[in-house]
């Protein structure tokens, strides 16, 4: 009977792994990646509503960011999984809309913030993931200024993906003023970061 126990124990735990893994912040995640074929299906969609669709789409990707994290907290469900998935979904749902919306609008002035924006985006995970296996992450933990960046960030992809919805308001330069504070606070944050490894970037 002992070999059965073990398995009814080892089946027991499978099952509890999956639960923590496929928890609400961990699916939320996942959502969210999934939101990005359907925003990029309206962003293409010859109809004059899609880009304020893909608006509103890009909107509920931004809220679930926020919802999941909250979530973790609250419900005590984070993860190593969550861990991953949380900033892997940002930076995709990112660099895919403000690639799109260079695409539309190929001009220096935009191409220059966005090409900070996923540079940094890039630089900053990668140094996070070195950083961990030095077992000193939270010396790069998000911070007040990311925080700031993330919500300009998302303030300005909205808007800019928005374009001319409304022709009373100058709702697309309100975008690109907004990506320019974000773009600003993302040098911001990455200097602070840099900073913040830099004790362990001279020592190895």
């Amino acid at each position: 009977m002992l070999p059965i126990a073990r398995f009814l124990r080892g089946g027991r735990s499978q099952t509890q792994i999956g639960t923590r893994l496929m928890n609400v912040p961990n699916a939320l995640s996942l959502f969210r990646i999934g939101l990005i074929p359907c925003y990029v299906a309206l962003f293409y969609f010859p109809a004059r509503w899609a880009h304020m669709a893909a608006a509103v789409v890009f909107g509920i990707a931004a809220f679930t960011d926020w919802l999941d994290g909250y979530l973790a907290r609250r419900l005590h469900q984070s993860s190593k999984l969550g861990a991953f998935l949380d900033p892997v979904a940002d930076k995709l749902l990112v660099t895919v809309v403000l690639i799109l919306l260079l695409q539309r609008n190929p001009q220096i002035w935009l191409a220059l913030p966005i090409a900070v924006v996923i540079g940094r985006e890039i630089t900053i995970s990668a140094l996070r993931e070195w950083m961990a296996e030095l077992g000193a992450r939270q010396r790069v933990a998000v911070s007040f200024v990311g925080k700031l960046k993330t919500t300009c960030q998302m303030v300005a992809i909205i808007l800019l993906t928005i374009e001319t919805a409304g022709e009373d308001w100058p709702i697309y330069e309100l975008g690109v003023l907004a990506l320019y504070v974000a773009t600003i606070a993302t040098l911001w944050s990455g200097y602070r970061y840099m900073a913040a490894a830099w004790p362990e970037l001279r020592q190895h």
